[in-house]
This record gives C-alpha cells, sequence and structure tokens, in this order.
C-alpha cells in the first residue's frame, strides 16, 4: 500500500556510499562491497513502489570515478555488465523502467551496447523508473545542455529537461536525496535537478541500506515542510 503521509509518485535520488569502507570494516576486498551493493539495489527499488517513489535515481559511478585504481574500475564495470545481463529480465517482469544516465563514449567495449538493450527490454514498465547514472557529472550535464541550447527561448523547465535527459515522463526535480555512508555532500550530483530536494543523511553504508531504511527518509519527508522559497499558506479559520 502506498504511503498516505506523502503524496506521490515522488522522486528519490540517492548517492550510494559506503560499498568500500563496508568491505574494509569487515577485512573484505573493496569490490566485496560493491557486489553487496547490488543486492541493496535490487531491494530498495523494489520497496519504491509501495512508499510512493515513481522515480529512483542512482549514483553509480561518477565521471570522477575514473581516477581510482584501475583494478577496482575494471571490477566496477564488469559487475554493470553482470548487472545488465542478470537483472534485466527481472526489471522487466516487476514493471521496472530502466534509463542509464551519463556518458557512454568511455566506457568498456560492449557495456553501451548491453544498456540500450536493457532500456529496450524494459520500456513498457510503468511501475517504477530506474534511473542508473554512470559516467555521470551534473556540472557536465549542465555544460552540455548550455552548449545544445538553440534560440532565445529558454525558460527552467525546458533547459531541466536538457540538463536530465530523456526522462520518458518522469519529474526532473528531485523530491527526496539520500545519501547513505555518513558523508554530507552532494559530489556533483543531480545539481540542478536537487534545487528543491529535500536531503536525508544517514551513517547506514550502503550494502545494508535496505527497505526500512528507506521508509524511514520517506517518513521524514513527509513530516517536511516544502515551501520552495515561499511562505505558508495561513490556515483558514471555519466558517462561524
Amino acid at each position: 500500500m502506498q504511503s498516505e503521509a506523502v503524496p506521490g509518485p515522488l522522486h528519490a535520488a540517492i548517492i550510494m556510499d559506503g560499498n568500500g569502507r563496508w568491505a574494509t570494516q569487515r577485512g573484505l576486498p573493496r569490490l566485496a562491497g560493491h557486489h553487496r551493493g547490488v543486492e541493496s539495489i535490487r531491494r530498495t527499488a523494489e520497496a519504491c513502489p509501495d512508499l510512493g517513489i515513481g522515480t529512483l535515481t542512482l549514483y553509480a559511478f561518477s565521471a570522477d570515478n575514473w581516477q581510482r585504481p584501475t583494478e577496482e574500475v575494471g571490477g566496477l564495470m564488469r559487475l554493470l555488465r553482470s548487472y545488465l545481463r542478470n537483472e534485466t529480465q527481472r526489471l522487466a517482469r516487476t514493471g521496472t523502467r530502466l534509463s542509464v544516465v551519463g556518458r557512454r563514449d568511455r566506457l568498456p567495449d560492449g557495456i553501451p551496447e548491453a544498456m540500450a538493450a536493457a532500456e529496450a527490454a524494459t520500456a513498457a514498465g510503468s511501475r517504477l523508473h530506474l534511473r542508473i547514472c554512470v559516467d555521470y557529472s551534473a556540472r557536465d550535464a549542465i555544460i552540455a545542455a548550455a552548449q545544445r541550447l538553440q534560440g532565445d527561448d529558454l525558460t527552467r523547465e525546458g533547459f531541466g529537461q536538457l540538463v536530465a535527459g530523456p526522462m520518458h515522463g518522469s519529474p526532473v526535480d528531485v523530491d527526496l536525496l539520500i545519501r547513505t555512508g555518513g558523508e554530507r555532500r552532494l559530489s556533483d550530483f543531480m545539481l540542478w535537478e536537487a534545487a528543491y530536494a529535500e536531503l536525508h543523511f544517514t551513517e547506514r553504508m550502503w550494502p545494508d541500506f535496505g527497505p526500512e531504511d528507506l521508509a524511514e527518509a520517506v517518513a521524514e519527508f513527509g513530516r517536511r515542510e516544502r515551501r520552495f522559497g515561499g511562505l505558508k499558506a495561513p490556515a483558514v479559520s471555519a466558517a462561524a
């Protein structure tokens, strides 16, 4: 049942932080944390519709992550390839539409094609729009949008569509932005789309994040007063 406290569908975004630290704390290779993090993606996405979330955008690999050790980057690319291969049918079966956001020209051979195939196979999904950001930079997305501009009829809405890329009817603006792992920064993620997002930071490492944590974040979101720069509407007195 959809949460009654929060109107939906919401656009939630998550910075999935803490995979490497989770593994290191357990004496495991950092990639073990990323593998465990894939399970968190699955259970979090499955919980979204019942919590009133219609769009979920996940920060999987930033444009700056190429600076990480070659072994770790290679492992992440293999994990991405495996995710696309193993999860596409399940996503289609559960009514989840998959979109991949970010550059594709720097990815290893075969991965862009796998992305396109997964997007095509899940295109009919209407229960949840799952967007995964790979080789993504919000600042680069804003620059790319500016480079595509033509004419003088610029609006926030039109520019926002250029920044966000194909949304397939999903809202551009993020309602709730969650970061796991205890850090409190945006790290070049959804800077335009999250202009008025409610921010939720948790100490929980991403591999341990689950439906209960997501429900807690949504419940907190429902208790907040969103004014978008305006003032709270005055209470209307009942007629005498």
